[in-house]
């Protein structure tokens, strides 16, 4: 009879993840942690190693070395009424809030000069194992939907390393930051503020275009990364039964489009991207079912934000 031995194994079912905010880049600080909910994540430092190229030892080679080290990954996160914020401060920086009768509005657009840093701890408590990725930037926010499932947003993290890992954990013991989660179910689409119908997939893809710093280190870290053209793009899969948006790819005129969920009277999550070009696009046929056509639309910041994104909740402030 086999005996499952005594030593335990690392669950993802039991990891846990906590984040603060950094008041400098790359210094985690010892207070201020929020426990965070996650479906995944990939951040974690990686150093390749570097075949030795010298002559003259003979056929049997010498040691390899390390070469830079690198931490990039991407975090799947739920969208929902609470801790989503979080991410999305530190996509687009501060948001503007304002709160009337329990309710806040926080409002986040896009283009700010500055934006925030983090640390990420990661956690295996069965080992026990804690390491922290400091020095970590939003570089990307990705959000599908659909008719019908969960919905997430995969956040591209690009960070300047990670602690070594050991049995304490830097963040202690924060509480879980959470709410109820928007479903797909139960989100609209809308252009000049009327629903959009007949669209049976859409998706966005909004990016800081952070160039990193890859300066020469002792460390083989980056020393930072800047952010570039604030850029967003995404996918309309429509059934064709109008002509107006076909006529707004013919003629090159710009479209607003919001993409929004909602979950009871006092939260909602609203992305309002203000001008979107759709390009022509074919509309083959191809049997005796419905006719649709996929737009690889872009978003342009002229005159305003490319992105604002606007979060009601009962958070008082991020």
């Amino acid at each position: 009879m086999g005996v499952q031995p005594t030593r335990r194994r690392a669950l993802g079912i039991n990891a846990v993840q906590a984040a603060v905010f950094e008041t400098s880049y790359g210094q985690t600080p010892t207070t201020g942690f929020k426990r965070l909910p996650f479906v995944s994540n990939a951040l974690g430092e990686e150093r390749p190693l570097i075949e030795d190229d010298q002559l003259g030892f003979g056929r049997e080679g010498l040691d390899p070395e390390y070469d830079v080290a690198t931490n990039d990954g991407d975090v799947v996160v739920p969208m929902e009424t609470r801790a989503f914020g979080w991410w999305l401060k530190l996509l687009l920086g501060d948001p503007v809030s304002a709160t009337a009768e329990g309710v806040t509005t926080h409002t986040f657009t896009s283009g700010k000069d500055l934006l925030p840093s983090a640390s990420i701890e990661l956690g295996n408590p069965e080992i026990p194992s804690y390491s922290v990725n400091f020095g970590a930037l939003a570089n990307q926010l990705r959000v599908s939907m659909a008719r019908s499932g969960m919905l997430n947003a995969t956040i591209g993290v690009i960070a300047q390393g990670e602690t070594r890992k050991q049995a304490l954990s830097v963040a202690g013991a924060p509480e879980l930051f959470h709410g109820d989660r928007f479903q797909q179910a139960t989100g609209s689409i809308k252009r000049g503020g009327e629903v959009l119908g007949s669209v049976t997939a859409a998706g966005f893809t909004y990016s800081n275009n952070f160039e990193k710093v890859e300066a020469i280190r002792e460390d083989g870290r980056i020393d930072g990364a800047d952010p570039l053209k604030a850029m967003m793009t995404g996918e309309l899969t429509m059934r064709f039964d109008r002509l107006d948006l076909y006529d707004a790819s013919v003629d090159g005129t710009p479209i607003d489009l919001e993409f929004g969920w909602k979950r009871g009277a006092t939260s909602s999550l609203i992305f309002t991207v203000r001008r979107v070009f759709l390009p022509r696009v074919k509309r083959p046929i191809s049997g005796p079912g419905g006719i649709q056509a996929t737009s690889n639309w872009q978003a342009s910041g002229a005159g305003g934000h490319t992105l604002t994104a606007v979060l009601t909740n009962d958070v008082a402030s991020y």
